[in-house]
């Protein structure tokens, strides 16, 4: 119950599959407790959960719940696997996660404890390998989480709109103005507003032969659906997606909403060489000098991040982003945003 605390698998219920997360949470705890070698906690099933552990760890990777959350929802396990998982690792109930009001201690209470937990097993901690387990599950849980869609607000300039505004409109000259003269307003509202949305912008896809296309697909898909759900693309936009691998492999200039939803449907990936990144930025400065962008705020640039960065900080905001498989990816530049995307929600970390 305490390790579930600790890796915050209470407070991660919202819109998951409890099923598979119950499983995945109970499993990833067994997990740690066996690493730890508390003799006091044995139990005469632990060779048993071992070997299966063993298996389970090629199958899904790293024994956290998350990765065995996301493990269980790609490959459903059969009712004969879940049954013997819940009888080797479920002891305690997880019927009071829901009831956060009940809780002595506070999300931001039991972060600050998991924060010391993980720096005093890098301090103190004498059998690095008695602590892996546990640092896995501290490294998941402590990662600091954001939406997706405050994320692409960074890329939105001001402009007008044509839409009523509402907040510029003062509705005592207008009352005033029909009681006075019948039936002629002083004021009426303004036919247009200003909005912060989306204009110039540019999406690079790395597509070297270690960038799936399915995954390619999945980020624009999910990209492409919160722009849209927010209305955040201005009636004229000027998007670019750029292709590349080792140079520029093409340039879709996405205009409206309908070029989008064309390139989706029907656009094809070029390339699958190796992984340079500096001839798209160069690409972009070019197109900057040809007068190609008005407002230019930032890129978006799609990868597993093994290749050549650029040694330049460009002028505008710049994010490598990964799927959740891509953890372990090198780090990006300092002047970078470095974006680990959640296939399943809008959350990045």
């Amino acid at each position: 119950m305490l390790l579930h605390a600790v890796f915050f698998h209470s407070f991660q219920t919202d819109k998951l599959e409890r099923e598979y997360w119950d499983l995945a949470t109970d499993i990833a705890v067994e997990h740690t407790v066996l690493d730890m070698g508390l003799h006091i906690a044995s139990l005469e099933s632990d060779m048993l959960l071992q070997n299966r552990l063993a298996v389970l760890k090629k199958q899904a990777g790293k024994l956290t719940a998350e990765k065995l959350y996301r493990h269980f929802r790609i490959e459903q396990p059969s009712s004969k696997a879940y049954r013997e998982w819940r009888e080797l690792c479920h002891y305690d109930e997880h019927i009071y996660w829901e009831r956060k009001e009940e809780l002595t201690l506070s999300q931001t209470e039991w972060r600050k404890i998991s924060e010391r937990v993980k720096a005093d097993l890098k301090s103190f901690s004498k059998d690095k390998n008695n602590a892996e387990s546990m640092e896995e599950n501290l490294k998941e849980a402590t990662r600091e989480k954001y939406d997706y869609t405050d994320f692409l607000r960074r890329f939105m300039v001001m402009g007008e709109t044509i839409q009523t505004s509402d907040d510029e409109f003062d509705y005592i000259y207008y009352t005033y103005g029909l009681s006075r003269y019948g039936n002629m307003p002083l004021v009426e509202p303004l036919e247009y507003k200003d909005a912060n949305k989306i204009k110039d912008f540019v999406i690079a896809i790395d597509t070297s032969a270690s960038c799936r296309g399915e995954l390619v697909q999945a980020f624009l898909k999910k990209t492409y659906q919160i722009m849209r759900q927010g209305e955040n693309f201005f009636s004229k936009i000027n998007v670019h997606i750029i292709q590349c691998d080792n140079e520029v492999q093409s340039d879709t200039k996405i205009t409206c909403p309908e070029d989008f939803d064309r390139f989706l449907s029907s656009g094809k990936l070029r390339g699958f060489g190796s992984t340079d990144f500096r001839p798209v930025f160069d690409y972009v400065e070019t197109l900057k000098q040809e007068g190609e962008f008005d407002n230019l705020k930032g890129l978006l640039y799609f990868t597993d991040g093994y290749g050549i960065y650029p040694g330049q900080m460009p002028d505008y905001d710049t994010a490598f982003i990964f799927l959740n498989e891509d953890y372990d990816a090198p780090d990006v530049p300092p002047w970078a945003i470095r974006i680990v995307l959640d296939n399943d929600e809008r959350q990045f970390t």
